[in-house]
């Protein structure tokens, strides 16, 4: 569970920069300029990552059970990731109806990731890990909201097509193999 621990702590940590010490951002990318700081940033975001995935493996494994939730709960998971796929998707493209109208989807699509996998998944290390980056995505949205940040003004919905389009063919990928393949859990049975 420590490896875990460790993961998240520097995942969110870095992620949480802009949100405890934005001017501590600032004066890194005046220092060494902005290339030098995402370097840095996507370094470090990679290295909690690694930890985080090989933590959890080995976390699910002994944690005790919190809660046994009823099966129709992966159902509704199964579903709300859909629609974290259509936001995660909407998020890496230019603004589209989508972007523009929940202002900040990958931030959506992460409080939809964790909130789902909290109700299909009753162990501690899942509690662990969607709780504190449910916890996380709510906090980032306050900050962002406080900074002034209101996201970007609507586009044309071709970006929506294209972000619908890839939501689909990587859910599907998802719930076909990838999610067995990347984390050694099968999302149907």
């Amino acid at each position: 569970m420590l490896v875990l621990i460790l993961g998240i702590v520097v995942f969110l940590g870095i992620h949480s920069v802009r949100i405890v010490a934005p001017d501590f951002r600032d004066r890194q990318i005046a220092a060494g300029g902005e290339g030098r700081w995402k370097g840095i940033y996507s370094v470090v975001a990679l290295i909690g990552l690694v930890l985080i995935v090989w933590g959890y493996s080995m976390a699910r494994l002994t944690a005790p059970i919190l809660y046994d939730p009823p099966i129709f709960m992966r159902h509704i998971n199964l579903l709300l990731m859909f629609f974290a796929f259509v936001f995660l998707a909407a998020s890496q493209l230019p603004a589209g109806r989508i972007k523009a109208a929940v202002k900040h989807p990958m931030l959506l699509a992460v409080k939809i990731w964790a909130f789902g996998h909290l109700l299909a998944n009753g162990d501690l290390a899942a509690l662990i890990l969607f709780g504190s980056f449910l916890a996380w995505a709510v906090v980032d949205r306050i900050s962002v909201k406080r900074r002034g940040d209101m996201g970007p003004a609507p586009g044309p919905v071709k970006w929506d097509i294209i972000a619908l389009a890839i939501a689909v063919v990587f859910y599907l990928l998802f719930v076909w193999r990838l999610h067995l393949w990347l984390f050694g859990v099968p999302v149907l049975p």
